[in-house]
Parts: structure tokens; sequence; C-alpha cells
């Protein structure tokens, strides 16, 4: 049967979830600007929810707290997906995102899931270890951004888990300092035991290393493969949509350049990318890319599951005149296409030009 349209997101509720993600993430916010209107409004939902979510169990204080944000999270998810959200902007903006989109529960609560683990001070013995976590926390998210931009094919989803991951392995590798602060570490156990450190010796006194430097340069080249595979992930994106998603990529990925001229010291020193230099990325999102490892390359193991709640969620029929980014077909895309691709070599030739008159 069809299905009512969506209600729309509260002028209001909007201008909070904008507002959070320029607060809370100056480079999602950055790359977020080149996203068209109908999407960027939905991605901020999801942000401000995804950025309340961590804030709750972050700030709910002993490990009792924590367990009943956790559990508070989970009736929240529970109301937005029943139609009566909680009474707050990103509650409301979120319920309206997961219902215009049909964006299936259990990549919610999968994040959700993630943040449990936090909240338990669970370590990584392995690399599948890390990447199950990072697959909750960051994988989800990917997956229902791609989602919000229309893409629910199965290949292009797995890549995009991919790139939630990558930016989830150099978000650890930047705060590795900041984390053992706290008492927490997510670098894989057996490779801090190959580099012959102590995780409690570590936990109770972080200092750079060069046996702790190697352990960041491993987590850094993995991200490097992940951010490849997601590269042709974004060439399957809504034309409108890739340069926002190339930028996003590009900026996360020039933090893990960042650490490397840190000498891999994230104990002591943040790795930091400019204003300048996230505008570059930006601007430079537009320009051609290589497609990168190929689109059909199955998903990691971890992330199978994101991919296939997304297969078995049923999408509902829309109604006749309901415009939708998940509907754009045929002619229209196809425009569309040409039209990016025009833009790539007018940026293209602008860039070489620029390049030869230096």
């Amino acid at each position: 049967m069809p299905v009512s349209r969506p209600e729309p997101i509260r002028l209001d509720d909007r201008a909070a979830c904008s507002t959070a993600i320029r607060a809370g993430s100056k480079s999602f916010h950055a790359a977020g600007l080149l996203l068209p209107q109908a999407v960027r409004e939905p991605a901020h939902a999801l942000y401000a929810f995804c950025r309340l979510a961590d804030d709750l169990v972050d700030e709910a204080g002993e490990a009792r707290g924590r367990h009943r944000a956790v559990a508070r999270l989970r009736e929240r998810i529970r109301l937005a997906y029943a139609g009566q959200p909680a009474d707050h902007p990103a509650d409301r903006a979120f319920a309206g995102a997961i219902d215009a989109h049909a964006i299936p529960e259990a990549l919610p609560l999968a994040l959700v899931e993630g943040l449990e683990w936090d909240a338990e001070g669970r370590f990584y013995a392995d690399l599948g270890e890390l990447h199950a976590y990072a697959a909750r926390v960051a994988g989800s998210v990917g997956a229902m951004m791609a989602l919000i931009m229309g893409v629910r094919d199965a290949d292009a989803l797995a890549r995009a888990c991919d790139l939630g991951a990558a930016m989830q392995l150099t978000n650890i590798a930047r705060d590795v300092g900041e984390d053992a602060r706290m008492g927490r570490l997510y670098l894989p156990l057996d490779w801090m035991a190959d580099a012959g450190l102590d995780v409690d010796r570590f936990l109770a006194d972080p200092r750079p290393s060069p046996a702790l430097a190697e352990v960041v340069e491993r987590l850094l080249a993995e991200a490097d493969g992940l951010y490849a595979r997601a590269e042709a992930g974004i060439a399957a994106l809504p034309p409108r949509c890739r340069p926002a998603i190339r930028a996003a990529s590009r900026i996360y990925a020039q933090i893990g350049f960042a650490v490397r001229r840190n000498g891999h010291d994230s104990v002591t020193r943040r790795a930091r990318i400019g204003g300048v230099a996230k505008l570059g990325h930006a601007l430079g999102a537009a320009l051609p890319r290589p497609v990168g490892l190929g689109l059909a390359l199955p998903p990691l193991a971890q992330t199978a599951f994101l991919v296939a709640a997304v297969a078995a969620h049923p999408v509902p029929r829309l109604p006749r005149g309901l415009p939708s980014w998940w509907d754009l077909r045929g002619r229209v895309l196809h425009v569309l296409d040409l039209i990016e691709r025009l833009r790539e070599r007018e940026a293209f030739a602008r860039a070489a030009q620029s390049e030869i008159a230096r």
C-alpha cells in the first residue's frame, strides 16, 4: 500500500541539529556543506542523534549509570520507530529521517551496541574484534548515510561501511593518549604484545615510544586500505552527493597523514587539519579520482550484518508525486551524472591551468 508523505523536519529542530554538527565536528560540517539540502537536513538529523547518544553514555558517570544510559537509548530508538519520539530536537528529527528513508532499526541499534561496549570498558584482542567495534559505531552510520542519499545497493552499502570503519580507525590512531588517560584502549592487544608493550603499564603512564608508533602505523595502514576500498562506493552515490563524501574521506585521511607528520605521537600531540586545508580538500573533491579497488568486493565479515539488515528491510512504495532520493532513475540520474562529469572536467582543467601558470 502507498505510504503517507513523511512529516518534514521542523525548522527549529533543523536549526538545533545544524548547530550540533557545527559544534561537534568541524570536519563533517565542512564536508556537509557540499550536500544538497534534501540530503543535508536528514544527515544533520542523523549526526545530531548519534552525537546525543555518544554524549549520553560518555557523561553518565560510573558503569551503572552508563548501562542505564544505554538502556534509555534503546528505548528512545524504539519510540522513534513507533512514531512517538522523545521530546528533543535530535529525537524528532531522527524519527523523521528514519521514516523518510526506510532505515532499518538494526542500524541505530548496532550503534548503541558499540556504545555499550564503550560503557563496559571493553578491550579488543585483535584486529577482527576492533573491526567489529568499528562496524557498530561507524559502519552503521556510513550505511545510514548511504540510505539517506538513496543508495540501497548491497555493494555500495558495503563500501559505505568501509568508509565509516576507516574514519573510526583514524580517530583511534589520533586519540591514543586521550583515550588512555580515560582508561580506554582501542589498539589491538595482540599488536601491543607484538611491539613489546605492557597494556597495564601504558594505561597507568601513557607515553609515546617507537614501539607505540609501530602499532599506530599499523592501524593507519589498515585505515588506508579501507579508504581505498571505499572509493568505488563514492562513485556509486548520486552525483550531487559525491563531492561531500569524497571531501569527508579526504579530510579524515589527512588526519592520518598528520599523525604520521607528528612522528606517530598521539599521546602528547593531537593531529589537526587547519581550516584552509579542509577547504582545499573540499574544493578538490570535485576532481576525478581513480575508482579504487572495485565496487563488488565483499563486505568485511564484521559489517556484513549491516548490509543484510538493509536487504531484509522492506522499502514502502512511494505515493505518486512524492520526491525521493532513492527513487531517482533513468534519464534524471543520467543527466545529473553528465553534469557532474562536465563539472569535474572543468575543475580539472582550471587546476591544470593554475599549475601551469605557477
